[in-house]
């Protein structure tokens, strides 16, 4: 039983390593000019020991954004969203206050080739969720409910997109009023 604690340890710490090992590289370089020896090195681990955790690095670029969207659920109390994503500024406040913490990686992700995966699955979450709710509160029908999720959740990952791309042109509290006005003017 002792053992087996240790070897936790170790996979957790060496797990963290390389985490924190790619995420530098990542922010201080291209993603695709980054290489496993590169984050090996950095992590001060073999690259045997990375591809004993990530099959390369594109599986350990989604479990880092799959990280941080769960981090954002967590931050912002975002588990259970639907229709307190559509009018609500201060939960929209500490979605953009997440997003303005964590500037560099998003920057760097929307920069990128892929940040079609970090778009693709934020929206198929906030859609999923909208539409759950939705469809428990609405006497709509499902294919409306459908649309209206799937609505709501593009224009609200447009929105932080565009934010993060221009570099924040606005504080977090100016964006979060501004899309509540958004949606509260379409009725949504």
């Amino acid at each position: 039983m002792d053992t087996e604690a240790k070897v936790d340890r170790r996979i957790v710490k060496s797990r963290e390593a390389i985490n924190k090992a790619f995420m530098e590289l990542f922010l201080a370089k291209p993603f695709e000019q980054i290489t496993i020896h590169d984050i090996a090195d950095k992590a001060n681990v073999n690259r045997g020991t990375v591809y004993l955790h990530y099959s390369d690095k594109y599986d350990l670029l989604d479990k880092s954004i799959d990280a941080r969207i769960s981090e954002l659920l967590t931050f912002c109390n975002l588990h259970d969203i639907g229709s307190e994503l559509i009018s609500q500024t201060p939960v929209f406040n500490r979605i953009f206050s997440y997003f303005e913490e964590h500037f560099p990686f998003f920057d760097r992700l929307f920069a990128g080739q892929r940040s079609f995966v970090f778009r693709d699955r934020l929206l198929a979450f906030l859609a999923d969720s909208v539409e759950r709710k939705l469809n428990a509160k609405s006497e709509s029908a499902p294919s409306d409910n459908e649309i209206k999720a799937q609505f709501l959740a593009s224009s609200f990952t447009g929105f932080v997109e565009w934010w993060i791309r221009r570099r924040m042109p606005h504080p977090p509290s100016h964006m979060a009023e501004r899309l509540t006005v958004l949606f509260e003017k379409n009725e949504l």
